[in-house]
């Protein structure tokens, strides 16, 4: 077996692996408020977004296309440069997942994809509208998020002040089931392409897939099922942090949070913008929680989460560019 084909493999396994560890890593963006609000047990919670980051992987390519090719050249890219940045992204999943910090998973994987093809190829790799669509994700995303929720929660407080409290907790219990399932479906939808791209990536580099990128069915098939997989087997530490720590919920908390959220992602999916599920939840959470008053939110809980998106750029692009460096240093390039 040649070295190509070996280190077309390993991407695959790791690409796979690293899908699998977005799944529990990024649990919590799906069901945190859902299991929060005791609206669903965790185990069907759990279930739920399982299935649904599933279907929501097979519902499209734009993201992964972005990914894929948009983001460095990928005629300069090769397997091994691939394959640095996979292990980048899934040590700092790892990290981030034990110290409970709910980082994104999306931007781990796309610098260190940089950080790789730069240590390589230098800066001229990097393909600057595709960095600055994602780079505009990364800082609008939340705040975004932060707007609509803090507005729309204002509105129901306002459309619902005559109402008893009892029955809007009700009314919005059962909500939370359909706003959570969305969330779930669009969580799948942005997150799940991220790793179709950087396989597809791979294999055109290697002259696998033909002259033209494209994402093959197999490649959708395989990393909607490891996301699904991954999501079912939780991510607890991080669902405690998103639920509970930030601010408290209650269902019609939960039901804005998700619905801005979901449709946040949802509209970058189509779009094609590889955005972080974790900003945009937690920006809606914190928008939430803003309506009761400021102190509602757990602000040093709040700083820490935004320190951790901040380094989550130069730590993956350093991580990939290690990596890359090393096996460039064993030889292995292909």
């Amino acid at each position: 077996m040649d070295s190509g084909l070996i280190l077309i493999i390993l991407v695959v396994v790791l690409g796979l692996v690293f899908e699998y560890v977005n799944g529990f890593h990024d649990a919590a963006n799906a069901i945190a408020t859902v299991v929060a609000t005791r609206v669903l047990s965790p185990a069907q919670a759990i279930l739920m977004a399982g299935s649904l980051n599933f279907a929501g992987a097979l519902s499209g390519v734009a993201v992964a296309t972005t990914v894929g090719k948009g983001i460095v050249d990928s005629t300069k890219v090769t397997q091994d440069l691939v394959v640095a940045a996979l292990v980048a992204a899934i040590a700092w999943d790892l990290i981030t997942f034990w110290a409970a910090l709910p980082t994104s998973s999306s931007h781990a994987l796309i610098f260190g994809v940089i950080g790789a093809s730069v240590s390589r190829h230098g800066w001229d790799v990097v393909i600057a509208p595709g960095l600055q669509r994602t780079t505009f994700g990364i800082a609008v995303s939340p705040t975004l998020a932060f707007v609509v929720a803090y507005l729309l929660m204002l509105a129901i407080y306002w459309g619902l002040r005559r109402v008893a409290y009892p029955m809007v907790n009700r009314f919005f219990g059962r909500a939370q089931i359909l706003s959570s399932a969305y969330m779930a479906f669009s969580h799948g939808g942005n997150d799940g392409q991220k790793t179709m791209g950087i396989i597809a990536l791979a294999l055109f580099s290697g002259g696998y897939i033909g002259k033209e990128f494209f994402i093959p069915d197999w490649v959708k098939l395989v990393c909607a099922i490891a996301i699904g997989v991954g999501t079912t087997t939780g991510g607890w530490r991080i669902i405690r942090t998103m639920g509970t720590r930030i601010t408290d919920l209650k269902p019609v908390n939960g039901f804005v949070a998700e619905t801005t959220a979901g449709t946040v992602i949802e509209l970058a999916t189509r779009l094609g913008i590889p955005i972080s599920t974790t900003h945009a939840i937690s920006g809606s959470i914190l928008g939430v929680g803003a309506t009761r008053r400021l102190s509602a939110v757990r602000w040093g809980i709040a700083g820490r989460i935004v320190g951790a998106w901040v380094l989550t750029i130069p730590g993956c692009f350093a991580f990939g560019w290690a990596a890359a460096s090393l096996l460039q240093l064993l030889g292995v390039h292909v």
